[in-house]
């Protein structure tokens, strides 16, 4: 599966965005899905995940309850809403699927066969 993610841009702190993450090339819904954040000199780190159903969701704690994944297997695309945005939450995003319908644990980058390329969330005033 080929994945693309948009969204992101410039916000000042307090703010909010909205990740998009579309698929193509594979059966959307047999995949559980993820977002990855990495910043400038860090490790990628994890986000959240969702399972191929949606009705299991994972976060960083750095996420919850700032952050919901949620996906529309419809429209083969899966999203990130960001709200009340921190200038540590300044990253690359990236989006990745993983060839399983669910996770018996918070999965981990290993978990994930296929990434995007990325997009910019740069939180500044």
């Amino acid at each position: 599966v080929q994945l693309q993610a948009s969204g992101g841009g410039l916000v000042q702190p307090g703010g909010s965005l909205r990740l998009s993450c579309a698929a193509s090339g594979g059966t959307f819904s047999r995949y559980s899905m993820g977002w990855f954040r990495q910043g400038l000199g860090k490790d990628r780190e994890f986000v959240a995940a969702i399972t191929s159903t949606g009705i299991t969701t994972y976060y960083a704690d750095s996420a919850k309850g700032r952050f919901t994944i949620s996906r529309d297997n419809a429209k083969n695309t899966m999203y990130l809403q960001m709200n009340s945005l921190k200038s540590e939450d300044t990253a690359f995003y990236y989006c990745a699927a993983a060839s399983r319908l669910y996770f018996s644990r918070r999965p981990s980058e290993n978990d994930f066969g296929s990434w995007g390329q990325g997009t910019q969330v740069t939180v500044s005033s």
